[in-house]
């Protein structure tokens, strides 16, 4: 998993595994979905970044994790 924030195009773009994109659908006004091509989201991608978080907040990004279930 990569998570990009490129601040010059004000976008966020969250890589969830690395197989071939072949279809991307906006399914909300600036977030994008990347699908492979066993029709399963592989991307996202986040436009107008600014508009939507505050620059304090993107400085600190928090990571959780859930332990694994066995």
């Amino acid at each position: 998993m990569r998570l990009k924030i490129d601040r010059e195009n004000d976008a966020l773009y969250l890589r969830i595994d690395e197989s071939a994109v072949v279809e991307s659908e906006e399914v909300y006004p600036g977030v994008i979905l990347d699908f492979n091509a066993d029709n399963q989201v592989v991307g996202v991608e986040i436009l107008n970044l600014s508009a939507r978080v505050t620059p304090e907040r993107l400085r600190v990004f928090p990571f959780e994790a859930s332990p694994a279930s066995s």
